[in-house]
C-alpha cells in the first residue's frame, strides 16, 4: 500500500460518541474521529471534530428511544451520508455501546457498509453492566451478535469486568469513563503500530492479515512502571487481563504493542515477547509494534489483540428478545432485521459502492 493507511473511528450512539470524545481528548494521533447519532442534542455535546445525524427523517432528532430496529432504519435512511463520511478509510473502528438502539442497531449497519467499501472494520464494543438491566443485556447480546457477522473483527469490553478494576468508592461517572477509556486504548495499541513511527515499525498489510474475517477478539491491557520484572508483570497483566472473558489460550493471530519510556530497554521488549509467544499457538502469525513516548517515562504499556480462537461463545446465552438476525453476503444485503412476521426489511447495497470495493479489493 503507498503512503500511510487512512484510519478513521466512527463512535455510534451514545456510548460510542461518548468514546470518540475520549479519544480526541486525549489527542489520539494520525485518527479522523466522526460521531454518528439519531439523538441531535447528545450529537452537540460530542467534542468530535466531525458529526453525522442519522435518520431525520425516522427519528426527528429525538434519538432512536432505545428501539433497535429504529436505529437499523436510521442508518438504513443515512447511507449515502455514511458512505461519504467512511470515504478513502483503509481501517474504519466501530465504537458503540451495545443495548441501546442506536448502538446495537445502526452500529452493525455502518460496519457492513464500511466493509462493502473496502475497509478493514474493527468493531470496538462495551457489554452493558448488569445493573443496567436485562433488556439491554438482550439487545446488547444482538447487538454484538450482529456487529461479529458485520465486521472483520470485534472487541468486546466487558463492562462488569471493569468492577474488578476500581474500589468501592469509584463513582458511576468514573466507571463509565473508564469504560470509554478502554475502548481509546484497544483503538490506541492497534493504531499505533501502523501510523507513529516507533523502535519496531508494521506494515498495515500486516496488520490486515490478522484480522481480515478474524470474528471476535480478546482486548488485554498492561500497564505498570517500577521493578526490575516490571516488564514481565505488566505483560503478565496484559493476557490475564480483567477485561478477558475467558482465557487468551493459543490465539492464531496476534497484535501487540509495547509502549515506553525513554528508558525502556531491549531486554524488556524481549521478555514482552516472550510471555506473549507463551500463549500463541505454534503457527500463530504475531506482529509486533513499540512505541517510545516521552510521557511513558518510567512506564511500560502493553496492548494485546489476540483472534483466531475456537469459537467459545455459549449457545445457552441466546437472546431473551423476539429479534431475530439474518445475513447474506454484502453484495445482496447490508442489514436484516426481522422483529416476528410484522418487520421485514432487506436493505440493497448501492451499485456505486458495490463498484467501489471491487475497486479497492
Amino acid at each position: 500500500m503507498a503512503g500511510k493507511a487512512v484510519i478513521k473511528v466512527i463512535g455510534v450512539g451514545g456510548g460510542g460518541c461518548n468514546a470518540v470524545s475520549q479519544m480526541v481528548n486525549s489527542r489520539l494521533p494520525n485518527v479522523e474521529f466522526w460521531a454518528v447519532n439519531t439523538d441531535s442534542q447528545a450529537l452537540r455535546r460530542c467534542i468530535a471534530p466531525n458529526k453525522l445525524q442519522i435518520g431525520k427523517e425516522t427519528t426527528f432528532g429525538r434519538g432512536s428511544g432505545g428501539k433497535i430496529e429504529v436505529g437499523e432504519e436510521a442508518a438504513t435512511e443515512s447511507l449515502a451520508e455514511l458512505s461519504m463520511a467512511l470515504e478513502g478509510a483503509d481501517l474504519i473502528f466501530i465504537a458503540a455501546g451495545m443495548g441501546g438502539g442506536t448502538g446495537s442497531g445502526a452500529g452493525p449497519v455502518v460496519a457492513r457498509l464500511a466493509k462493502a467499501m473496502g475497509a478493514l472494520t474493527v468493531g470496538i464494543v462495551t457489554q452493558p453492566f448488569t445493573f443496567e438491566g436485562k433488556k439491554r443485556a438482550a439487545g446488547a447480546r444482538l447487538g454484538m451478535e450482529a456487529m461479529k457477522n458485520a465486521s472483520d473483527t470485534l472487541v468486546v469490553v466487558p463492562n462488569d469486568k471493569l468492577l474488578e478494576m476500581v474500589s468501592a468508592n469509584t463513582s458511576i461517572v468514573e466507571a463509565f469513563g473508564l469504560a470509554d477509556d478502554i475502548l481509546r486504548q484497544g483503538v490506541q495499541g492497534i493504531s499505533d503500530i501502523i501510523t507513529v513511527p516507533g523502535l519496531v515499525n508494521v506494515d498495515f498489510a500486516d496488520v490486515k492479515a490478522i484480522m481480515s474475517n478474524a470474528g471476535s477478539a480478546m482486548l488485554g491491557i498492561g500497564v505498570g512502571g517500577h521493578g526490575k520484572d516490571r516488564a514481565e508483570a505488566v505483560s503478565r497483566a496484559a493476557i490475564m487481563s480483567p477485561l478477558l472473558q475467558c482465557s487468551m489460550n493459543r490465539p492464531m493471530g496476534i497484535v501487540y504493542n509495547v509502549t515506553g519510556g525513554p528508558d525502556l530497554t531491549l531486554h524488556e521488549v524481549n521478555v514482552v515477547a516472550d510471555r506473549i509467544y507463551s500463549i500463541a499457538h505454534p503457527n500463530a502469525n504475531v506482529i509486533f509494534g513499540a512505541v517510545i513516548d516521552e510521557s511513558f517515562k518510567g512506564k511500560i504499556r502493553v496492548t494485546v489483540i489476540a483472534t483466531g480462537f475456537q469459537d467459545q461463545s455459549s449457545e445457552k446465552g441466546g437472546a431473551e428478545s423476539s429479534y431475530s438476525l439474518r445475513y447474506k453476503t454484502v453484495e445482496d444485503d447490508i442489514f436484516d432485521w426481522e422483529r416476528g412476521k410484522s418487520w421485514n426489511k432487506v436493505t440493497e447495497v448501492p451499485e456505486f459502492l458495490k463498484k467501489r470495493a471491487r475497486r479497492k479489493n
